[in-house]
């Protein structure tokens, strides 16, 4: 029988439309985009693409943590850009997030706009960790 549970946290961005934050089911965890915001502020974190992809890496972790796993699980990710030519330095953030040779398979993917203007959204798909999720 599937299952399926919603996730929230505070750790990164409240939704800011009617979707959640992440699905469990059946021992993976799907996210929705993660935007650059604090999740405390709600304001854009910083206006380059290193600033704006390290808060968003950071929610997604803490999403990531709150729903039961972490990015070592991560198994794909789809990022959004703004602008391609931000490519070398996104991914400079990137790979300090994820390290070691089991990196995710990763789309990164350029787009004409993201929501209020940022310039980096990240979604993932990860493995629940064994434990399972944290209640």
């Amino acid at each position: 029988m599937a299952t399926r549970s919603v996730v929230s946290s505070t750790r990164a961005p409240a939704a800011i439309g009617p979707y959640s934050q992440a699905i469990v089911a059946n021992g993976l965890i799907y996210t929705a985009g993660v935007i650059p915001l604090d999740p405390n502020t709600k304001a854009i974190a910083g206006d380059d693409i290193r600033s704006q992809a390290d808060r968003a890496l950071k929610s997604l972790s803490g999403l990531l943590e709150d729903a039961g796993s972490s990015l070592g699980n991560v198994i794909k990710t789809t990022c959004f850009l703004q602008d391609l030519g931000d490519f070398p330095v996104f991914n400079e953030v990137y790979a300090s997030f994820f390290t070691g040779e089991a990196a995710p398979a990763r789309s990164t993917v350029e787009v004409a706009g993201l929501p209020m203007g940022v310039l980096v959204e990240i979604e993932c798909v990860a493995l629940l960790d064994e434990s399972g999720r944290k209640e």
